[in-house]
């Protein structure tokens, strides 16, 4: 199989999210060594936003492009093709404002292709979507401050990192959706190292 680690956070060694993804990567190794792993960088390395020319270019059908449109496509294209490509993908997302960090955000704005990634089911715009990206596994490794953020929790209101990132991948057909969230790291102390122990065992035992 081939995994895509995608890691978000704009810290380097102090970034937890980087060391859940590292874990899962040394987990997955061991038990399963003839695997292998790609990674794809949208938090130090930056993704360029998206812009007219880009849209321009993506709504229009490829034989109709010409080489002005198909110009800012071509890092969107390298990034589809990735995903296609790849069978596991492994995001690494602190919460960053109670959602996700802009680079994330530009990498899915250059993802999320209409006829690439998801198309609408009747040819036309109607908000009935259906994925293009068959038969792959996600893992969302989520690192946030606070606690809670579970469905009818206290901060499940304010949730707009995993349920965002579980939403936009159903769109493009990934419905297979593993969640690990490392919770109360602006707390520090035996809660956070609680909160530690609990997913790094949890990722440890992914079969």
């Amino acid at each position: 199989m081939k995994i895509l680690i995608i890691n978000a956070s704009v810290r380097s060694e102090r970034s937890y999210s980087r060391k859940l993804t590292q874990l899962f990567v040394e987990n997955w190794k061991t038990k399963y060594p003839s695997d292998t792993f790609t990674y794809r960088e949208t938090g130090i390395d930056s993704i360029p936003n998206i812009d007219e020319g880009w849209i321009a270019g993506a709504f229009k059908k490829p034989s109709d492009r010409t080489a002005e449109n198909q110009r800012p496509l071509q890092l969107s294209d390298e990034l589809v093709k990735e995903l296609k490509d790849h069978d596991v993908y492994v995001i690494g997302a602190p919460m960053y404002n109670w959602s996700i960090p802009s680079g994330l955000k530009a990498y899915i704005d250059q993802i999320m292709r209409i006829n690439e990634t998801w198309k609408f089911r009747s040819g036309v715009p109607d908000g009935d979507y259906v994925g293009l990206l068959e038969n792959k596994k996600a893992f969302i490794l989520s690192t946030r401050g606070d606690t809670g953020y579970g469905e009818n929790e206290k901060n499940g209101h304010v949730n707009f990192q995993t349920t965002y990132l579980k939403h936009i991948l159903g769109i493009m057909g990934v419905t297979d959706i593993t969640v690990f969230s490392l919770d109360n790291e602006e707390f520090g102390g035996d809660i956070f190292e609680n909160s530690k122990n609990e997913i790094f065992n949890a990722i440890h035992s992914i079969a």
